[in-house]
């Protein structure tokens, strides 16, 4: 079953009505047409989610980046990824099943992948802690750049995590050290990194693995210092002020490539990407080969110092 954002009333509604007017159609003995009431209504919808989703607010961008269809970590893997083989463990003190990574194939050449995995349904979103990595999901991530260096590899990340988790476990075993960590060994890198924010980028628990030599959003998706109900709680001690903080924050992709944070926007299907799945996916592919190319014939120095020019002209940008 559809689930429906709070702003998509006016669709529910309307695709509520072609599916009983098709229902009616199918079961009326009869056979009454009504296969052009069903197509005005189509054409209808077609142009009310349009003209709802070229004009999204940031909270609105918020919601959808959060919508629990939207093709999750795994999904991009299954799709872009061949010959995916699961690396598990930080080797230090346990699995976390928060972040995902491992070897595989992208378009034919080796890489190694990391990614944060919200899971699909409640049982899967309980195993994977809604994405929300522990320390060992940094240091897992760490030795899976080391061994990218090793084997001259190229990382690819996909981002979707409200924030890293905040336990009282996980503060006891080093959880921002474990984020510096993660930063800094994607800085050191001297394979290239492309980073993917498909949903949610939050917080250091996102940074730690979008550090790259370039950064790719999808079009509805959300990177922030905060969420907005946690800058909300903070600014105004309201967290229902949380559309506010949103548009204050400027964590829209049209925002950040107008600040530099990130390089490209990879658009979405009319009406977000939980609506056609497997075109995003499949866009999204494209936008990540053409983001490699530029390093391919570059040396481990070459591609460090352009990682490092990158993020010295943010800091740059920001500060004027």
């Amino acid at each position: 079953m559809q689930t429906f954002l709070d702003f998509e009333t006016r669709i529910a509604e309307l695709q509520g009505k072609i599916a009983e007017l098709k229902s009616i159609g199918d079961s009326d003995d009869k056979a009454v047409s009504i296969t052009d009431e069903v197509k005005q209504l189509e054409s209808k919808l077609a142009k009310s989610l349009a003209d709802l989703y070229a004009d999204l607010d940031p909270w609105q961008k918020t919601q959808v980046a959060r919508h629990p269809d939207r093709p999750h970590t795994r999904d991009y893997v299954a799709e872009l990824i061949t010959d995916f083989t699961p690396l598990a463990g930080d080797r230090k003190f346990a699995e976390d099943e928060a972040v995902m990574g491992g070897l595989g194939r992208f378009q034919g050449e080796p890489v190694v992948v990391i990614g944060q995995e919200k899971g699909a349904d409640t049982k899967l979103r309980l195993k994977h802690n809604f994405g929300m990595a522990r320390p060992e999901g940094y240091r897992k991530a760490v030795r899976l750049m080391e061994l990218a260096e090793r084997f001259s590899l190229p990382v690819l990340t996909f981002v979707d995590t409200a924030g890293a988790y905040p336990g009282i476990g996980a503060e006891e075993r080093g959880q921002a050290e474990a984020i510096a960590r993660s930063t800094d060994s994607c800085l050191g890198l001297g394979t290239p990194i492309i980073a993917t924010i498909i949903g949610e980028g939050g917080s250091g628990g996102a940074v730690a693995i979008a550090t790259a030599n370039a950064v790719l959003m999808l079009e509805h998706a959300i990177y922030s210092v905060i969420s907005p109900e946690g800058a909300a709680s903070i600014l105004w001690h309201d967290s229902a002020r949380a559309s506010e903080a949103a548009t204050a924050m400027r964590i829209t992709a049209a925002h950040l490539q107008e600040l530099g944070v990130i390089d490209k926007i990879v658009p979405e299907p009319v009406g977000g990407a939980h609506r056609a799945r497997k075109v995003v996916i499949e866009t999204a592919g494209r936008e990540i080969a053409a983001a490699l190319m530029p390093f391919k014939h570059m040396s481990p120095a070459e591609i460090r110092q352009r990682r490092r020019d990158k993020f010295l002209a943010i800091g740059r940008t920001l500060g004027a």
